[in-house]
């Protein structure tokens, strides 16, 4: 990507995969059958536990997703559902490493630093109470879960400029899954593939920002 034509003034970031490490197996394991914590974190999502997740991530609370898991997977799973989403605490067991100095880097150095989730309204205050720093390091975060808009669509992302007061060629946003890349670049972000803290700084060089 070429250097911005208009300088960066805001860094924004996705939560899951860039700032939090999110590991649903981190809340299984050692509470259930390993057999049956490997089922539920499979790729192809067999017993849902991802969709029904990114249902609430839309918007839905666990009180309307929890029939459909029951009526689809049956008891067993949805009462894991249920205490996956009650100890969601335990599915965040860090900070991605690098990432807690590369915010504060921003911070000093100038640069409004905001976050922007897919996450539901129920489990996001969970960041905030595991990573009290993130109250320190942000300047304020829009979540899908509260609004009942999301990435890849463009409502959101200009959603979160018209509430941050920024204009699009002026950030940098960082996200670990290109739809959502390719969605920000759409409403005219510069934006990046997150890969790791690094990385992260070699792309904000490119884009003339110093740290």
């Amino acid at each position: 990507m070429a250097s911005a034509s208009r300088p960066i003034t805001d860094v924004i970031f996705d939560f899951c995969g860039v700032v939090l490490d999110w590991q649903c197996r981190a809340a299984l394991e050692g509470r259930y059958p390993a057999e049956l914590v490997d089922r539920i974190c499979a790729d192809d999502d067999p017993c849902g536990f991802f969709d029904y997740e990114d249902r609430m991530d839309h918007g839905e609370l666990l009180e309307q997703v929890l029939p459909d898991v029951r009526r689809e997977q049956g008891e067993e799973i949805a009462d894991i559902f249920a205490d996956y989403i009650a100890r969601y605490d335990d599915a965040l067991p860090r900070m991605i490493p690098g990432m807690e100095e590369l915010l504060s880097d921003l911070r000093q150095a100038g640069y409004g630093v905001w976050g922007l989730t897919n996450w539901s309204c129920e489990t996001f205050h969970v960041a905030f109470e595991k990573f009290p720093q993130l109250e320190r390091l942000l300047d304020g975060t829009v979540v899908s879960g509260v609004e009942k808009k999301f990435k890849p669509n463009a409502d959101f992302y200009e959603l979160a400029l018209r509430r941050f007061r920024l204009k699009p060629d002026s950030c940098v946003f960082f996200d670990d899954t290109a739809k959502n890349v390719t969605g920000a670049r759409q409403v005219g972000i510069h934006a990046f593939r997150f890969v790791d803290a690094q990385q992260a700084r070699r792309n904000l060089e490119s884009m003339g920002v110093r740290l």
